[in-house]
């Protein structure tokens, strides 16, 4: 069971409130993250300074990075590093899976850890910021924002939510349920991952084949090269229907499965 609560009594020597909050997280992490891809109960360190990832699984060597903020609530976008380092790792497919904590530097208690697959990470959701300013001591610099907004819910799996941990066999369950996107190409992940969160949008659990040509307009926009938008739902909704994420009733008829 994980215990919500950092030792903090390992971080007396610091003054640093960003060193304290790195020393307590990372310590955290390998007394009680495990590995979502096989269920190994422990993460490695990486060597401090790697310049993708911060843990690794030494079972299956599946990846892992994390960000941590202050707060209850994770929001819409996450602040990450250069954007053009973003984006090449995207595109070349090396990238690790990306934990998001929040946590209280009062009491120095987590109260939420989520994972994003790796998978669900494709450039249209990698946000370029402005440029640092010629004032500033990396004049020029571009960071860049994730825009988890942007990520299907399904993609956003809580490992502690509101303080609650959530069971291990839950959330290797929601993770095995969409990881066949690891298979697909980048272009591919692209289109399924677009209708998905078009399909979430559909507040009941069952859905027609019309309510999904209702975003068409949307989905022509996001895939200008496309001139058969229709002939592609279609596609996609059966690729979907196949990985089991969503139910075939017949009829022009589906059901979702997550």
């Amino acid at each position: 069971m994980m215990d919500l609560n950092f030792k903090s009594d390992i971080s007396d020597k610091y003054t640093s409130k960003s060193q304290i909050a790195r020393i307590l997280t990372e310590k955290w992490m390998q007394e009680n993250a495990y590995c979502l891809s096989c269920g190994n109960s422990h993460l490695s360190a990486f060597e401090n300074n790697r310049p993708v990832a911060d843990y690794f699984c030494s079972n299956c060597n599946e990846e892992y990075e994390l960000k941590s903020k202050i707060g209850t609530k994770t929001g819409s976008k996450i602040v990450d590093g250069a954007y053009s380092t973003m984006i090449e790792r995207v595109s070349s497919n090396n990238n690790p899976n990306l934990f998001f904590m929040n946590y209280c530097n009062i009491d120095w208690k987590v109260n939420s850890l989520m994972i994003i697959p790796k998978y669900y990470f494709i450039e249209d959701i990698i946000e370029k910021r402005k440029p640092l300013s010629i004032s500033a001591k990396r004049a020029g610099w571009v960071g860049c924002n994730i825009n988890i907004s942007k990520i299907p819910e399904v993609g956003k799996i809580y490992l502690i939510k509101d303080s609650v941990v959530i069971s291990k066999n839950e959330t290797q369950e929601k993770w095995q349920q969409t990881c066949f996107l690891k298979l697909e190409t980048i272009e591919a992940r692209g289109w399924l991952l677009d209708l998905m969160r078009c399909i979430e949008t559909i507040p009941n659990s069952t859905f027609t084949l019309a309510q999904v040509y209702s975003f068409e307009r949307y989905l022509q926009q996001a895939h200008p090269s496309n001139n058969h938008i229709k002939d592609k739902i279609r596609q996609q909704l059966q690729n979907l229907r196949d990985k089991g994420v969503i139910g075939f009733l017949g009829g022009g008829k589906y059901i979702k499965n997550t």
